[in-house]
């Protein structure tokens, strides 16, 4: 399990976002405050409040991590 901010301040960059973790079979979580939602859920994700960072926790194994990291890059906030 690994937790990474990630800025998802349009909804185009929310559509590729989950477009891109959609291919892992491992789940993914978003936090902002108090809610959690399904990061593959586009609802789900715009039921929170996404001009601000939010807090996503990849629930995977050691092999994949590499590749989802990569592939999240352009979404993660340093």
């Amino acid at each position: 399990m690994l937790t990474v901010s990630i800025l998802l301040d349009s909804v185009e960059k929310v559509q590729r976002f989950v477009s891109v973790i959609s291919k892992y079979a491992c789940s993914f979580d978003i936090q902002s405050g108090h809610s959690y939602v399904d990061a593959k859920s586009l609802v789900g994700i715009f039921s929170l409040d996404i001009s601000q960072a939010l807090h996503l926790t990849i629930n995977g194994g050691e092999t994949e991590m590499e590749d989802i990291l990569r592939d999240i890059q352009e979404f993660m906030e340093y």
